[in-house]
């Protein structure tokens, strides 16, 4: 699949943290930092994103997205 944002970091879920309508999930890439990324629970719903599970980090400007990783 391809995209439109060049900026793009490998990395595993270490935890999701959800409320009522928007979750944080927190990602550790392997230079031993963590990124979050904020989304709705739908789309966090629709991804079914896990703790444990290989993410592409992708950043544009303001958004970070999350993409996981089939395999």
């Amino acid at each position: 699949m391809n995209y439109g944002a060049g900026n793009q970091l490998k990395g595993e879920v270490t935890e999701i943290k959800k409320d009522t309508v928007m979750c944080r999930v927190k990602v550790k890439i392997p230079t031993d930092c963590t990124i979050s990324s904020v989304m709705t629970m739908d789309s966090q719903d629709d991804l079914n994103i896990k703790e444990g599970d290989k993410v592409a980090v992708i950043m544009k400007a303001v958004n970070v997205l999350l993409v996981k990783e089939e395999g």
